[in-house]
């Protein structure tokens, strides 16, 4: 049986995306390989280079 789906990163439907996903795994999890590492990346355009 074939799945359609996409191979794209998500969220799941009512999760709080700040609150979830900057809690840190705990010990046991880590330990069982039951936890994702998350990077956050932001924009800061408050003084975009190049700009005088």
């Amino acid at each position: 049986m074939k799945r359609d789906h996409k191979d794209e990163p998500t969220v799941a439907s009512g999760m709080n995306d700040a609150e979830e996903l900057n809690q840190d795994a705990t010990q046991e999890e880590v330990e069982n390989g039951e936890y994702t590492e998350v990077t956050t990346m932001s924009w800061d355009e408050v003084d975009p280079s190049g700009s005088e």
